[in-house]
């Protein structure tokens, strides 16, 4: 039994080298391509490597303490096997690794499946699935189980879990020392490579939020306080509160003319092209590359940095959803401003219909508050159904300026590496990566489409009376393989962004940082309200910017609210979803049917009688068909009630 014992606890380390390796080889081979970066992290990183057995065996030590130690071995390793699975997958098809943050948008990472993957490979997913479970439920019931009693497995595994912590600490230790790891990720990618998958994706989940920074205090908050105070100039133009302040966040938009080593038969954003030539731009650096919109999203409406949050953190699914901070919304409406966010995807991706509440917005118009769109061959609706939104949100507040941010979805991969479009109106003509001919081909394609949105919107707004200021910028580059030297600007983290008008402003050549941005805009209109945005608007050539943002964002989420006194500074707002009101017309029964007449439905709209939720068909925005009795004619009885996929209610008519 003894030399039983010893052998089981041996093949532990065993089994974690060889975990350690299956998951590397896929965090490695998959994001670079061939075996040499795999054997470099082995040779060039071997206390890395060490930390990441070690967190692996730590994981597989507790079966010693149970009977069904088998269970337990098998079950840990299926779930690194699958983790390490994740991760290829991901970085396969977005250039980001799989953080923990991705478990806090599971949902609607599912319902994303569908646009990356076939039927069939879902089916094959499934069933691989249900044969994990299978496999582990006979080990449970079935499985082998240890012999040794409870006193004697308590100690086995208390000395081998005690000796592989020490190991753990004096690898940790030494591999800091060395420069082999570091708990500072300027690149999330390049981390996961640097140092492994189970170190990296440890740090994703304990190391999140802003830590307190050094010298943080009432002293330290006062002189930037006074700082930015005198470094606004008395001359400072005045604020113009009858401006409109439009923001068109486009999904993966970059002008392929960036990409070296791309030729197509014509230009396919013609429209930026002009516009860039006559409006202020340039370029416009960015948190994330391949995914992580709402970083980008983040940084744009409050100004802060999300560098400096956890690795891989995303302040949506944390901070933000408890607590509100200064935001673009809460400047503008310090001048009268309504807010509204507009987005043509799933109210509760990256959780928006919580966070805006707490970024100062008054309704937010989500896929399911539109009717019907016009959806991509990858499922996504395209982004020309954005303009009547975005009219219809300036319209909504007559004799009102209105703040109006839009986020847009056509652009999202995945790209197909197959011929997906039959009569594509941009054709590639040669490619940096012939093998990704195809899925730059669908790419550079619905970026034709998004040029011609941004086109019809500048129209639209030129021909409005009210002066409009428009801010459009891309949120992070396509997940299409791409290097730093591929692009002009010779970095992955570097989209544009272009400022157009109807009021004659000053065209400015200028590159930013997306937390920037915002200010940059503000600032040519003459709003200087808020410490965040005059901060970045006066403050930005100090030696201490850097350092005296971390304070200023420290103080704001987490500190004692320094510089703007105690408690909620900006009260999170009720949020209405919907900028048109649902409302009910008529009912009538023709043909026997049940005919609900109305405006503004939507194919997720619902009718109801009291809690009874009845059977609805839409037919359009005016029209719904009940495929059931309603069991009356008055309707002053009935309502609407829309629902997301999951069948998550999102608001009630009265």
């Amino acid at each position: 039994m003894r030399g039983s014992r010893k052998k089981r606890v041996l093949c532990l380390p065993l089994l974690a080298v060889g975990l350690t390796a299956a998951v590397e080889l896929l965090n490695h081979k998959v994001s670079a391509g061939g075996l040499a970066p795999f054997w470099s992290f082995i040779t060039d990183r071997p206390l890395a490597l060490a930390v990441d057995i070690l967190l692996v065996l730590i994981t597989l030590l507790p079966g010693l303490f149970l009977r069904r130690q088998v269970f337990w071995w098998t079950l840990v390793s299926a779930v690194w096997l699958v983790m390490g699975a994740v991760n290829g997958f991901i970085l396969l098809n977005r250039m980001t690794p799989f953080t923990i943050a991705d478990l806090t948008v599971l949902n609607t990472g599912l319902d994303t499946l569908p646009n990356y993957l076939s039927g069939g490979y879902l089916v094959l997913l499934g069933a691989a699935a249900a044969a994990l479970l299978a496999v582990l439920a006979g080990i449970f019931v079935k499985g082998r189980r240890c012999t040794d009693g409870r006193r004697q497995r308590a100690i086995t595994g208390a000395a081998a879990l005690g000796a592989a912590l020490a190991a753990l600490g004096g690898s940790w230790a030494l591999a800091f020392h060395a420069g082999q790891l570091s708990g500072e990720f300027a690149n999330l990618a390049y981390a996961y490579e640097d140092y492994g998958f189970p170190y990296c994706f440890l740090q994703t989940w304990l190391n999140k939020g802003i830590r307190r920074p050094g010298g943080y205090g009432p002293g330290s908050m006062n002189r930037i306080a006074g700082m930015v105070e005198s470094e606004i100039p008395a001359n400072a133009a005045s604020a113009q509160p009858d401006v409109n302040v439009v923001y068109v966040q486009l999904e993966s938009f970059v002008d392929p003319g960036e990409i070296q080593g791309l030729t197509l038969s014509r230009d396919p954003v013609p429209n930026w092209t002009a516009l860039t030539k006559a409006y202020s731009s340039g370029y416009l650096t960015v948190p994330v590359v391949g995914a992580g919109t709402a970083n980008t999203e983040c940084e744009v409406l409050t100004g802060m940095s999300t560098r400096m949050f956890g690795p891989g953190e995303y302040p949506y699914q944390t901070c933000l959803l408890d607590r509100t901070v200064e935001s673009v919304a809460y400047d503008l409406k310090e001048h009268g401003y309504a807010a509204h966010a507009i987005h043509n995807h799933y109210a509760t991706f990256y959780r928006r219909n919580e966070v805006y509440a707490n970024l100062g917005f008054d309704d937010f118009t989500s896929l399911e508050y539109m009717p019907k769109t016009e959806t991509t061959p990858q499922g996504w609706a395209k982004d020309s159904v954005l303009t009547g939104e975005i009219l219809d949100a300036l319209d909504a507040t007559p004799g009102q300026a209105d703040l109006v941010f839009a986020v847009s979805v056509q652009g999202h991969g995945k790209y197909p590496d197959e011929p997906v479009l039959t009569d594509p109106a941009i054709g590639v003509l040669a490619c940096p990566d012939e093998q990704r001919r195809d899925a730059v081909e669908y790419y550079v394609n619905q970026i034709h489409e998004m040029d011609g949105f941004v086109g019809r919107l500048t129209k639209a707004l030129a021909q409005r009376p009210e002066k409009t200021m428009l801010i459009l910028y891309g949120d992070h580059l396509p997940s299409l393989g791409l290097e730093g030297s591929d692009m002009k600007s010779g970095s992955l983290y570097r989209t544009r962004y272009l400022i157009w008008d109807n009021f004659g402003l000053p065209r400015r050549e200028e590159d930013l940082a997306a937390y920037q941005l915002s200010a940059s805009a503000l600032g040519r209109i003459g709003v200087t309200n808020g410490t965040m945005n005059a901060f970045h608007q006066f403050c930005r050539e100090e030696s201490t910017y850097r350092s005296d943002l971390r304070l200023i964002q420290y103080d704001q989420l987490y500190g004692g609210h320094y510089l703007a006194g105690t408690g909620a500074v900006y009260p999170p707002t009720e949020l209405r979803m919907g900028v048109l009101p649902i409302t009910l017309v008529g009912l009538s029964r023709e043909g026997g049917a049940w005919l609900l007449f109305g405006q503004n439905f939507t194919p997720y709209c619902k009718v109801t009688r009291g809690d009874r939720v009845l059977k609805t068909q839409y037919i359009s925005p005016w029209l719904l068909r009940l495929l059931e009795d309603p069991e009356t004619e008055d309707v002053q009885e009935l309502a609407i009630r829309v629902v997301d996929r999951h069948r998550q209610i999102l608001s009630d008519t009265e």
